[in-house]
């Protein structure tokens, strides 16, 4: 009914936690029951692939309590607009990432960023292929609504927003602790298409709007009780987040 995914694109952290792999990245389904939260929503041309990888966990698209956007860039709020208009789901996020949603401005890498560092290794066909996917798209969210209170979200999973700005202004993390587990969104990736680096790292600084500001977010994520990373892009990470704030460090560094 939504189309099919990829072979190996859903991966079940553990019994209520799904890890999903679309356009070069990834959305996190929890599902608890006959409802979820899904956080981020890839790619425009990941729209089929959302609502395929909810089928393939059991969770009907209007059983979805709300998403969780962690960065308002194409790539992650793909198809948060058709949940909204076509579910009523609620779409939410930091307050400082509100206009980006609905694009009062656009704070994300511009075609002569991207042309200027064509040479370098990866980024054509990374680029190629997020044009392909929607990358210039113009998807803003209609009505995006700020978290209502500081602290745990009343959502499926019990997510805690971690604002870690940098990548964007209002850029979060959702830790789950029940689960132990940290939604890293792009505050620390574990690959990248235009990066040669493997493990857990920060994207490229062609992509961050303040690089200075995404390495200091790093410390917001260090102490935080969790033993597996999801990324924004990149497979999941199996360790102590402090390690893996450590990797991105020591490769930044380099």
């Amino acid at each position: 009914m939504y189309g099919v995914l990829r072979d190996g694109s859903l991966v079940s952290v553990d019994d209520k936690v799904h890890l999903v792999t679309g356009s070069n990245t990834n959305w996190v389904i929890i599902k608890d029951g006959d409802s979820g939260t899904l956080i981020d929503t890839g790619y425009p041309g990941d729209r089929d692939a959302v609502l395929a990888s909810l089928a393939a966990v059991g969770l009907a698209p209007e059983a979805v309590s709300a998403v969780l956007v962690t960065h308002a860039h194409n790539d992650h709020i793909g198809a948060a607009e058709h949940l909204r208009a076509t579910y009523g789901t609620s779409v939410l996020m930091h307050e400082r990432e509100v206009g980006h949603a609905r694009r009062d401005f656009l704070d994300q890498v511009t075609v002569g960023q991207i042309v200027a560092r064509a040479w370098q290794p990866g980024v054509v066909p990374w680029a190629v292929h997020a044009l392909k996917a929607g990358g210039t798209a113009h998807v803003p969210v209609a009505e995006p609504q700020a978290f209502p209170a500081p602290g745990a979200l009343e959502l499926p999973g019990g997510p805690v927003p971690v604002h870690t700005p940098g990548h964007t202004e209002g850029h979060s993390a959702y830790l789950l602790p029940d689960s132990g587990i940290l939604v890293s969104g792009d505050a620390l990736v574990t690959a990248h298409p235009t990066s040669r680096i493997d493990g857990p790292q920060l994207l490229p600084g062609m992509f961050h709007t303040d690089r200075p500001g995404a390495l200091r977010s790093l410390a917001l994520l260090e102490d935080l009780d969790a033993g597996v990373v999801l990324p924004g892009h990149g497979p999941v990470y199996r360790g102590p987040v402090r390690r893996a704030v450590e990797l991105a460090r020591e490769h930044a560094a380099k």
